[in-house]
């Protein structure tokens, strides 16, 4: 009686630790992420299942072109590509990036742009139309879907607090046939 005793003990003991550690992975290293809605495409599917790394945006801050997900509002996260980094100015012209006033190459877009029927992907802006400001403030990023035409955004809902952002989001791991690293 003793021994089944102590062996229930030390299985739970193991499930226990088992649950730490699974709790501790999730709040402080990775989570995963569903993608709802078409904003990312052609990046990113709607239902595709991401991994989000945590530490590793912790670690290193935001890079520009970094696709990351953060908190839109109570309850909801959004999936965007970072675009301005603090300080930059931001402007779209003739569907041609400006950072700071000087072009900027978008390659992830390039297949896109060209099977449009009706150019432009991107409609022109600046950050001061887009977001009041001249520039992105510090501690905050500029972010955009890859699906310009129908992403809500920083054109609609202004900077994104670099504190908001959960981490960074670049491995699909669902559906099977699509396992990939998006950049």
């Amino acid at each position: 009686m003793a021994k089944n005793k102590n062996e229930l003990f030390e299985w739970l003991k193991a499930i226990g630790l088992a649950v730490v550690i699974a709790l501790v992975i999730r709040q402080f290293l990775f989570t995963t992420v569903v993608v709802d809605g078409e904003s990312m495409l052609p990046a990113l599917h709607p239902y595709d299942r991401m991994i989000v790394n945590k530490a590793g945006f912790a670690a290193s801050g935001p890079d520009r072109f970094e696709i990351v997900v953060f908190h839109a509002s109570e309850g909801e996260d959004y999936i965007k590509r970072i675009i301005g980094l603090p300080g930059d100015t931001v402007e779209y012209r003739r569907d041609q990036l400006y950072i700071n006033g000087k072009a900027i190459d978008e390659p992830f877009l390039e297949d896109y742009k060209k099977q449009l029927i009706d150019p432009p992907l991107t409609e022109n802006f600046t950050l001061s139309e887009a977001a009041g400001r001249k520039k992105v403030p510090e501690g905050h990023v500029f972010v955009m879907g890859d699906n310009r035409r129908i992403s809500k955004d920083s054109r609609h809902i202004g900077t994104v607090p670099v504190s908001d952002i959960m981490g960074e989001a670049n491995f699909v791991y669902w559906p099977l046939s699509d396992i990939r690293i998006v950049k």
